[in-house]
């Protein structure tokens, strides 16, 4: 059965605890996109990851594994999702998937991350695994260590997809001011 994984990014400890704020997982495009792979019968999953604001690697793959990953499965990542499906496929070289698209990935180039979240070896054949992985970036985007992320990625992951889009910032609501993402769905569904 085909199936779509999509994981948010990492708040701030603030943002987390903030009560006027939607969780994680139920903001920016991501519960337009679930409904939109729903509405074509793929079961699709937001999985809300433990503590985001504080992640233990651990934590984050008990939660991510509790879903079905296999050669059907769509995965979408938000920034430091994005970055936990690079390093979770890396260390599980027996696994398959389906496209994969990583939205403003995160990967801690500068090994700034107090837990070493992101202390792993990229796995360069990674996308021969899947039917397809591509980055999306944006030309305002301002993180440098998102910027930093995608061009360590692109230079590691032999033939990854890329696109870049004007104007959509880190791929939030408040860059783009909407919450449709037609231009990923399109992406998730070739």
């Amino acid at each position: 059965m085909e199936n779509a994984i999509i994981l948010h990014g990492r708040p701030s400890k603030k943002g987390y605890y903030d009560p006027r704020r939607q969780s994680q997982s139920n903001c920016h495009w991501i519960p337009w996109l679930q409904r939109q792979l729903l509405l074509k019968d793929i079961l699709t999953q937001t999985p809300e990851l433990p503590q985001a604001y504080n992640p233990t690697w651990e934590e984050h793959c008990r939660e991510f594994e509790r879903y079905d990953v296999n050669p059907k499965t769509i995965l979408v990542g938000h920034s430091f999702g994005g970055g936990f499906l690079v390093r979770w496929l890396s260390e599980h070289p027996e696994v398959k998937v389906g496209k994969m698209v990583l939205v403003a990935p995160y990967i801690d180039v500068e090994q700034e991350n107090e837990h070493q979240f992101f202390d792993f070896k990229i796995d360069k054949n990674l996308v021969d695994r899947t039917k397809g992985l591509t980055i999306f970036v944006s030309d305002d985007e301002d993180a440098p260590e998102i910027v930093s992320s995608v061009k360590e990625l692109r230079a590691k992951l032999k033939n990854v997809g890329y696109e870049k889009f004007h104007g959509y910032g880190h791929f939030t609501f408040h860059d783009m001011k909407t919450r449709k993402f037609p231009e990923l769905l399109e992406e998730c569904l070739k």
